[in-house]
Order: structure tokens, then C-alpha cells, then sequence
């Protein structure tokens, strides 16, 4: 063979890894109205990149090394869809077997058998990878796989294995701190740690946040509209109303294809129904449901206020009092949402997590030590939102009737995420 060829042997090689590179940047950054637009560029995208790879010829693919990346690259191409494919498994595994230290070819593999199910499998290619060396890549696709592999199992199985992927996504970004996609994935693992522990451990969802933050300064994220839509499920548990419609919208604008669109309608439709309660009550109701309050005897370290007292955030050695005057019926599954009025019938909204539904009625009379407070006040569309709110996470925060609360009332499953984590 010529110096010629073989030069031009070996441009082909990087002109299909570049072509391969070129169709996953399609299948993560485009995203068109139509998602039958995607699959047919996918599909145009990926047979040119076939045609390259048969343009090497046979003498540049003899060696098990060669013959491993060319196994690698067309198994790869073969696998940018979001169905399984039995041939992207068998070039993907010939390459492993042919080259045990190309570590892209291991995560490939593990993709592409993780796309059946097989998620120990998965996990097994994924573990091999690593075993070649510290990959922030393998490291973030563990990550994912381990929050997938908690459904199913028992709490405690739940918290261990999400632990897990916690602890994968937190070593890809010790390996790039500056690379968004990991921030990203460590992002998912403390929202999906959220959820699987029922929901209610407002802590979660600050590291969530905070590591959606740095993702944001990486410029390449901006196109990724699953950062956008999990960064606004965090703001919408955190009652972060304004940036998670703001987030939402964007989600939609960079992928019609998610449920953003709907996302966004549900709070608008819960912030509307608050509000039209909130403006709906009579005063000479207020009136009566204030002078209902019956007294409470308090623990001495609490000193009961009114709503209009409380500071903004946390408000330590207090307690407030009040009447439930309706259960807010939503579209989400948590939080709970309930309108209440107190001794200066002033009314407030309740938002209640980890707790179930039948735990507090209307017309119960709550005692919330405590609590943690919020005046949501903006605008939207033209639109002012105004209302008092108090956030409850833990039982042992309410008194409903002056009693508290057993721990049959807590929730004990778990709540997954819709969004993509």
C-alpha cells in the first residue's frame, strides 16, 4: 500500500470518529417541533458516517488495535438512536474484546446495553471502563444508571444506591471542575435523592440548585434543555415560583418535545387558584374562623405570633396558629397545599411535604412551630401574585387540633421525578 493510502487511510479513521462525534452533537443539542425531523437527520447523518468507515480499506484494518476502533466507530454509529440495537452490541463488544483498554468503546457498550434493560450488565461495562483508568464520562453515565437502578428497591436500598450516585458524580467533577455536564449530572442526583426519600428534605434541593448554578457557566449547556427543565423542578419544590416558570419556558423553547409547556400551565393554574381564594374570603368569615381558635398549650421555648409577624426564612422558636379553610386541590403530587387563617384573619398558604394527605382536614385548627416563611410577591403576563406563605417538612413541626402528628402520617414512598434525570 502507498504512503498515500495509508495517509489517506488514516484521515478516513478520524474523519468517521469526527463524524460520529458530529451525530451525537445532533442527537444533544437539536431538537425541532417535529421529532420525526431529528430521526430522519439522524438517519441521513449516520449512513454517511457508515459510508466512511467502508471506505477503509481491509489492509488498514488487520491489527486488533485497528480493527477495535473500527468495530468501536460503527457500533457507536449504529447506536445514536434511542432504540436498542443487537448489531451496535456485537461491533461494541468485538471491540472490547479485541482492544480490553479502549475505554470509549466500554462506555459505549454500556449505553448501548443499558437501552435493553440489562442495567447489571450495564453497570459491569461501565465498572470496567473505570477499572482502565478515572473517566468523568463513565463516571456521570454510572451516576444516571445507579439513580435508574433505584427503583424497585426497598428504602434502604433507595438511600444506599442513590448514595452511590451522588459519590460517582461528585469524582467526575473532581476529575473537570469546570466541565457543566458533570455539575449537571450531580444536580440530577441530589433532585432524584429528593424524591426517592419521599419528597420533603428542602437540603436536596439547595445542592441540587446549586450545582444547576455551575452548570449554567459552562457555555455548551446552554443548549440542553434538561438542565433548564430540572432546574426549574427544583425552583417549583423550593416555591420559587417566578424562576421556575422562567425555566420552564425556556425548557419548551429549546425542546418542544418535553412536557415543559404543561409544567409551566400547572403553576399557573395553582398560583391563579391561590390567588382567587386568597381574595375570595369575606371578612365577616375571617372573623368568625379567628375567634374559633382555641387555645394551645405550647412547649415554654415556643412563643406564638401571628402571619404578619414572621420574618422572611426560618423563624426559630416560634409558633403560628391557624384555621384550615380549604385543601388546595393541584395537579402535582407534593407538596400539599392548604389556605389558612389566623387570630388577625389574615390569610396564608401552607405548603406541607412527607406528609399525607388525610393527616390535615378542613377545618382543622394547625399549630406550626417553627416555620419557614415566604411572601411571594411578582409578576407575570401582567399578572400580580401576591400571598403569605409557610413551607412544613417534618411531622413533628404541626400540632393539628393540638395534638401531634403519629408517624403513620408520614409518606414512606417514594415520588419520582418525570423529568429526565
Amino acid at each position: 500500500m502507498s504512503s498515500e493510502g495509508i495517509e489517506n487511510a488514516e484521515d478516513l479513521f478520524a474523519e468517521a470518529s469526527k463524524a460520529a462525534d458530529e451525530l451525537y452533537n445532533i442527537r444533544d443539542t437539536y431538537f425541532p417541533t417535529n421529532p420525526d425531523d431529528k430521526t430522519s437527520k439522524l438517519f441521513t447523518e449516520s449512513n454517511l458516517a457508515l459510508q466512511l468507515l467502508d471506505e477503509i480499506p481491509a489492509e488498514k484494518r488487520k491489527t486488533r488495535l485497528e480493527r477495535a476502533t473500527y468495530e468501536y466507530l460503527r457500533g457507536k454509529v449504529l447506536d445514536v438512536f434511542p432504540e436498542y440495537k443487537k448489531e451496535a452490541e456485537d461491533h461494541l463488544s468485538k471491540a472490547v474484546k479485541l482492544n480490553p483498554s479502549l475505554v470509549d468503546a466500554w462506555l459505549s457498550l454500556g449505553n448501548c446495553i443499558w437501552k435493553k434493560d440489562d442495567l447489571d450488565s450495564a453497570k459491569n461495562c461501565f465498572t470496567l471502563g473505570l477499572s482502565k483508568g478515572p473517566d468523568k464520562r463513565i463516571l456521570c453515565q454510572l451516576s444516571m444508571l445507579e439513580r435508574k437502578m433505584v427503583q424497585g428497591k426497598n428504602a434502604e436500598d433507595r438511600v444506599k444506591v442513590v448514595g452511590e450516585s451522588i459519590k460517582h458524580a461528585k469524582e467526575a467533577i473532581t476529575l473537570d471542575v469546570k466541565d457543566g455536564y458533570s455539575w449537571y449530572n450531580l444536580g440530577n442526583a441530589y433532585l432524584t435523592c429528593f424524591f426517592v426519600t419521599g419528597a420533603w428534605d428542602h437540603a436536596k434541593l439547595l445542592q441540587s440548585l446549586k450545582a444547576y448554578q455551575h452548570a449554567e457557566k459552562d457555555e455548551r449547556m446552554t443548549s440542553n434543555p434538561d438542565l433548564y427543565y430540572n432546574c426549574a423542578t427544583v425552583n417549583k419544590y423550593l416555591e420559587n415560583y417566578e424562576r421556575a416558570l422562567s425555566g420552564f419556558e425556556a425548557a419548551a423553547l429549546r425542546d418542544p418535545g418535553l412536557n415543559a409547556t404543561e409544567e409551566f400551565q400547572k403553576i399557573v393554574h395553582l398560583l391563579d387558584k391561590i390567588e382567587i381564594l386568597v381574595r375570595g374570603q369575606k371578612v365577616k368569615r375571617l372573623a368568625s374562623l379567628a375567634t374559633s381558635l382555641a387555645s394551645v398549650n405550647l412547649n415554654p421555648s415556643y412563643r406564638r405570633v401571628t402571619i404578619d409577624r414572621l420574618l422572611e426564612g426560618l423563624n426559630r422558636g416560634v409558633a403560628i396558629i391557624g384555621k384550615v379553610i380549604f385543601f388546595i386541590k393541584h395537579d402535582n403530587v407534593a407538596p400539599l397545599y392548604y389556605l389558612l387563617c389566623d387570630s388577625s384573619q389574615k390569610c396564608y398558604v401552607m405548603s406541607v411535604y412527607g406528609i399525607k394527605n388525610e393527616a390535615i382536614k378542613e377545618g382543622n385548627q394547625v399549630t406550626l412551630l417553627e416555620p419557614s416563611y415566604r411572601f411571594v410577591n411578582f409578576s407575570w403576563k401582567e399578572k400580580l401574585y401576591q400571598f403569605r406563605s409557610v413551607r412544613v417538612e417534618f411531622l413533628e413541626q404541626v400540632l393539628v387540633n393540638g395534638k401531634t402528628l403519629s408517624h403513620q402520617h408520614a409518606v414512606q414512598t417514594s415520588i419520582y421525578a418525570q423529568n429526565k434525570t
